[in-house]
């Protein structure tokens, strides 16, 4: 069964937290697709994407406690409609509503308050199925949150509790949405490392650490969370040039000139070892003009993990428009399909979009190829 419209996807950039300077940043409303997200998706469909990732931003629905205005969620899901637009909506990107965070004793009440009213939203206004990521990232989010003070609560040593936590609202939360929403699609993302040993150190345990917010909600690990396999439907992972490093955290460098880094493949292949789910790459992209070089890269990698028996449902280039720097909102990245001018006007990186086109038609090749083969055998 094919969950998704298109293969590839389309992401669009939806941090609302607050930065380190205390400032809440809102990237949909800096890049402008707030407002231009039919322009957003109108050039998209021009080179045969038809499923993004959208985030509802917390931050902003709930106006308060319990309260919320999805207005501008209902501009982006009746365009979509008219335009066949496949969406998939990040409940919590990385920001929460002013006040509350992970630990807060009313968090997890909040966020079951938000999945319910949301699916409830959506049920009475699309004739679609929800697609939803109730938390994206735990294991980036529980780091950046609780040990380098970069978000709510501005934490040290306290990665593993921010987790926990996370995981316990994720948890009672997909319960709220299944409970809402039985046909509801739980999509869950996480980022895909590899750490690497400096000489003969073990670094095992440092690398199973990326898979603990899933083992938990699936109630391998801290059953007292009530985690269930029933809640691993659809897993996503995100993989960026920075997800391998060396245990002393030395990025590898890419291009990998000196093949020190792990193939992609090979960690999208134990990834999926572990869970025996259908995957997607929830996102991945590079800046500057790496950006082709790096997604022919990805689909070659893609490909081979498809052949070694990987369910492969979809790879989602992130994100679809330039963005800037959480810290610095002056400074952008150049690292989106279109890159952004003074008046956020879409400029489009040719060579990156003619490379989008080359891996779609290589997957569909490919797709092509089985189904003749399968047609022989009936």
């Amino acid at each position: 069964m094919d969950h998704f419209t298109t293969f590839f996807m389309g992401g669009f950039e939806c941090a609302d937290h607050i930065n380190r300077s205390g400032e809440r940043v809102s990237l949909l409303k800096e890049t402008q697709h707030d407002l231009r997200f039919a322009e957003d998706y109108k050039l998209l469909d021009e080179i045969r994407i038809k499923t993004v990732r959208e985030g509802i931003c917390w931050s902003d629905v709930e106006i308060a406690p319990g309260k919320f205005d999805f207005s501008q969620i209902l501009s982006r899901m009746q365009i979509a409609q008219k335009q066949g637009v496949q969406q998939i909506w990040d409940l919590v990107h990385f920001g929460y509503p002013d006040g509350i965070y992970p630990t807060h004793p009313h968090f997890c009440r909040r966020f079951e308050e938000l999945c319910e009213a949301f699916a409830l939203f959506h049920k009475q206004h699309s004739n679609c199925q929800l697609l939803v990521v109730p938390i994206n990232e735990i294991s980036f989010l529980s780091w950046h949150s609780g040990d380098v003070r970069g978000t709510v609560p501005f934490a040290v040593n306290s990665g593993w509790d921010i987790k926990y936590h996370l995981c316990k609202a994720a948890i009672l939360g997909i319960k709220k949405l299944k409970e809402t929403d039985p046909n509801c699609l739980i999509i869950l993302v996480e980022p895909l490392v590899k750490i690497h040993p400096i000489g003969i150190e073990d670094v095992t345990a440092l690398n199973e650490h990326q898979f603990q917010a899933m083992d938990i909600i699936a109630g391998r690990m801290c059953p007292e969370l009530g985690g269930s396999e029933d809640f691993l439907e659809i897993l996503g992972f995100n993989y960026y040039w920075n997800c391998q490093w060396k245990g002393n955290g030395e990025s590898l460098g890419w291009p990998d000139t000196a093949k020190k880094r792990t193939p992609f493949s090979e960690l999208l292949q134990n990834a999926y070892s572990r869970y025996k789910k259908p995957v997607i790459i929830s996102e991945t992209g590079h800046i500057g003009s790496g950006r082709v070089e790096w997604l022919e890269e990805i689909a070659a990698e893609c490909l081979i993990a498809k052949k070694n028996g990987v369910d492969l449902r979809g790879i989602c280039i992130y994100p679809v428009t330039d963005r800037p720097d959480w810290d610095n909102l002056a400074q952008y990245s150049n690292c989106g399909i279109w890159d952004l001018d003074g008046n956020k006007n879409r400029i489009a990186h040719q060579s990156y979009i003619e490379a989008v086109l080359k891996a779609q038609n290589s997957f569909l090749v490919k797709k092509n190829i089985l189904e003749q083969l399968v047609g022989l055998f009936k």
